[in-house]
């Protein structure tokens, strides 16, 4: 067999295993055949005739020509990934007698801080008009966001019977398939009872309902919260998840809880969460540099 042939069905198997044993999407699949193509192409160029040839210097020395090549520190570490899981598949099955990838990292990729709404911002979106088509949802729909920090395809998922208005009270089911229970404020409790006044509902009836009575797309919530957001004056790129972020941040901001914020979010890993407290240093920053006597120095002043 050809040599770059055999190079390539190993990939090739691999990601027909990918697609059944653990239901990847094709998006994923997509992504991972561009990178592991790439490896493939750099070993059929520098003499590497078989899997077990591959060595841990050479595998660094085809991230670093990557680098070279322009590829940022996400897409680098995204093309580890997928090597890595290639050969661990090999080590497995026993094509390689060990896996040149262990102990080797990616450059690190900057991590750029969530845009967010202030408070002005965002009591502006919220405050959409009901006496419009579809005004009743669109402000039920903004303050839930807003007041309870839920994830898009949390949102578009929710049922009436996961609603306890009585108590302020969501019931949501995030990623992994993890329950957790969110306050609702005030004006989205009110809003989603002048929603559900509307229509007769029951506990499975999608609180935000597409066509044909099933739960409104991903799709269709993005395009409405730009154009909302557009309609109320706000200029900036509001999307969803930039409501989850602002609801992150103004709640990290007056409580300083970051226990309590990353329940709220259902984030699995604190890690996650604390990109907020960045957020909350450059608020208070901009705080004391406007209000501190000392706290720049006059324009042409002695360093």
């Amino acid at each position: 067999m050809d040599e770059p042939v055999a190079l390539s069905l190993a990939v090739e198997q691999y990601l027909a295993r990918l697609r059944v044993e653990r239901r990847c999407s094709a998006h994923t699949l997509d992504a991972y055949g561009r990178d592991l193509g790439a490896l493939v192409q750099w070993m059929t160029a520098n003499g590497h005739a078989a899997w077990c040839s591959l060595t841990s210097e050479a595998l660094r020395t085809f991230i670093a020509s990557e680098h070279r090549r322009g590829l940022s520190g996400k897409s680098l570490q995204r093309r580890l990934s997928a090597c890595r899981g290639l050969l661990r598949d090999l080590l497995r099955r026993g094509a390689i007698a060990a896996d040149p990838s262990a102990g080797l990292h990616a450059p690190k990729a900057p991590r750029k801080l969530p845009q967010v709404l202030d408070a002005d911002e965002m009591g502006r979106l919220v405050e959409v008009p009901t006496d419009v088509p579809l005004g009743l949802r669109d402000r039920a729909m903004l303050e839930l966001f807003y007041s309870s920090g839920l994830r898009l395809s949390e949102l578009c998922g929710l049922r009436w019977g996961a609603l306890d208005l009585a108590e302020g009270l969501v019931r949501v089911d995030g990623k992994g398939n993890k329950t957790r229970i969110v306050p609702v404020g005030r004006f989205a409790r009110d809003a989603l009872q002048a929603w559900r006044a509307q229509a007769t509902v029951t506990a499975e009836t999608p609180v935000f309902p597409g066509r044909g009575g099933a739960p409104i797309s991903a799709r269709a919530v993005q395009l409405r919260v730009k154009q909302l957001a557009q309609r109320q004056g706000v200029w900036k790129r509001v999307h969803p998840h930039l409501l989850r972020h602002s609801f992150a941040s103004h709640v990290l901001e007056s409580s300083g809880d970051l226990r309590g914020v990353q329940e709220l979010l259902g984030h699995a890993d604190i890690a996650t969460t604390q990109i907020y407290t960045h957020l909350d240093f450059q608020h208070l920053a901009r705080v004391y540099d406007a209000a501190h006597p000392r706290a720049r120095r006059k324009p042409g002043s002695p360093g």
